[in-house]
């Protein structure tokens, strides 16, 4: 079993390597392969088992607003994020998604994405509220959210299947302040 030191010092040796940036139209197929492993089909609401044109035909009809990550290390994509902004009356609101390879997950990389998700959302686009859907059992995922400010607003009995089961989720959210006035 690992202590809570040796994950921290594991996450700190990835911080320097792990690069996050824009996804591109070329990473479609690696965020596919991403998609179909084991564990982020399990862990996560999105739908494995896609092809390099399925997300391709996804990822051009992402509203402009969104915001896509790729965090990659040693040339490997090993984790997507995706921040997708409100519009209108919810402007102020974000929702996202995260998926970290399945040989990554507990290493920090989760870690590194969802701080820079963070960052975008409010140093860059003022955004006040995250919002996000996780399964009920994943604790690692929930952990995490809750090291970031994330806090459970509900739960939704039967709200997704997986494994051939309905399987419960909670839906959580992080308020953040509104952006202060820069003083001239």
């Amino acid at each position: 079993m690992n202590t809570s030191s040796e994950r921290f010092e594991r996450a700190a040796q990835l911080t320097g390597r792990v690069i996050v940036r824009a996804c591109e139209t070329s990473d479609m197929e690696a965020i596919a392969a991403l998609r179909s492993l084991p564990g982020v089909r399990r862990g996560t609401l999105t739908i494995g088992y896609r092809t390099a044109e399925n997300m391709a035909g996804w990822f051009a009809k992402v509203p402009k607003s969104s915001i896509n990550l790729c965090a990659e290390l040693d040339g490997q994509l090993v984790g997507h994020a995706v921040l997708e902004p409100a519009v209108a009356r919810r402007a102020h609101c974000a929702g996202l998604g995260l998926s970290v390879h399945d040989a990554w997950q507990g290493r920090g990389v989760g870690k590194i994405l969802m701080s820079a998700l963070i960052e975008c959302a409010d140093r860059s686009l003022g955004l006040r509220r995250l919002e996000l859907t996780v399964f009920a059992d994943n604790a690692p995922a929930i952990a995490l959210y809750r090291r970031f400010g994330f806090v459970e607003e509900g739960r939704s009995r039967g709200y997704a299947m997986r494994d051939g089961m309905l399987a419960d989720v909670l839906h959580m959210a992080r308020l953040a302040d509104a952006p202060s006035f820069a003083q001239h």
